[in-house]
């Protein structure tokens, strides 16, 4: 027998969510992004799913030319560009679309000769101070990649810093647009959250693109709002059994460094998922867990492969019972937030021994 742990991926949640960003989205096309392993669920498996996109919207080479391979017609945007001078043949035979984010890079696109023009998204630094240029290198940019023969299509970018928090992109957009102003190019701006909480921006802009994320897997990008109020649903199920049932004394310690102790007797039941499946290792005693579909909570510290659970009040539930650890019926933005950390990590940190599933 496998061991009992699982991921369920459920293919008709990530078209639902996309028929959401679809619905916020109005008039402007949308990258599905789908970097990261599409935050865990698998590129491939996502990319089927997903079809209904306009684009997708990743980080590395590789990824792009497996698209590619397994037939995907989509224009493809890698969001940071390339790295060197030796992608840029390959760029072109894929026919994919680069981040623009440095002179360094338009100086190795003037410098090559290419079969085809490349199509690039030129990205300015609003505020967030990751990648970008700054407002006078931006013009700099735009100005010469309309010069450069290995450039064909030339679209306008920015990522915003605060759009799921109280400062909103008000500031940020008032940026981009004196930037982008009197070029009449495509823009492309909105993240899930500036996306949920802004569509007017860009919704009736059919030359504008946004960029959807963790929206798309069934988590929101809000603290104050969950991913079931936005209507959105989670693709990711990962579920596991009771391997174990110890019962304990008043006193006793539970795991290692005996960082729970019980005030009362207690009935313990062993889970078949640790750290190294994906689940995080911080956090504390009273994440919550489903046990037969009812709510119970973690104790003690989380060890490679096993974690406990609290079977006190759950006398029907022993070996053999289904735990649900983060999916249907319990988000993962809700266990993230007993681990000091956010969906996003949950989802991209399921493990490669972590058998996955389509349902």
């Amino acid at each position: 027998m496998p061991r009992p742990i699982r991921a369920r991926i459920s293919q008709a949640a990530l078209r639902h969510n996309l028929a959401i960003a679809r619905k916020h989205a109005g008039k402007a096309r949308i990258w599905a992004v789908v970097k990261a392993n599409a935050y865990g669920h698998g590129l491939l498996r996502a990319a089927e799913a997903l079809t209904g996109a306009d684009g997708y919207a990743m980080l590395d080479l590789d990824d792009a030319l497996q698209l590619r391979g397994a037939g995907y017609p989509h224009p493809i945007l890698l969001l940071e560009g390339f790295f060197g001078y030796e992608d840029l043949s390959l760029l072109a035979e894929y026919r994919l679309t680069a981040v623009i984010h440095a002179l360094w890079q338009v100086e190795l696109l003037e410098a090559a000769a290419l079969p085809v023009g490349l199509p690039v998204l030129v990205k300015l630094n609003s505020g967030l101070n990751r990648l970008g240029f700054d407002a006078d290198q931006f013009r700099e940019a735009v100005t010469r990649l309309r010069a450069c023969r290995a450039v064909s299509d030339i679209s306008l970018m920015t990522h915003f810093a605060d759009s799921d928090g109280s400062r909103g992109i008000g500031s940020q957009l008032e940026r981009f647009r004196a930037a982008a102003a009197g070029y009449n190019l495509p823009i492309s701006m909105a993240n899930s959250a500036a996306l949920l909480r802004f569509p007017e921006v860009w919704a009736s802009d059919p030359d504008a693109w946004v960029r959807p994320g963790i929206m798309l897997y069934g988590c929101s990008p809000f603290a104050d709002k969950s991913a079931a109020e936005l209507g959105l649903q989670p693709a990711m199920t990962l579920t596991s059994e009771i391997i174990g049932v110890q019962k304990i004394k008043a006193g006793d310690e539970v795991g290692y460094g005996g960082t729970y102790r019980a005030d009362a007797p207690m009935r313990i039941g062993i889970v078949a998922c640790g750290y190294a499946d994906g689940y995080p290792r911080h956090a504390v005693s009273g994440a919550p867990v489903l046990v037969a579909g009812q709510p119970a909570v973690t104790v003690g510290r989380v060890s490679m492969d096993m974690l406990a659970v609290d079977l006190t009040a759950h006398a029907d539930s022993g070996i053999g019972a289904p735990v649900t650890l983060w999916g249907e019926g319990l988000s993962a933005d809700v266990v993230a937030r007993h681990a000091g950390t956010v969906g996003y990590e949950l989802l991209c940190a399921l493990a490669l021994r972590v058998p996955v599933i389509d349902s």
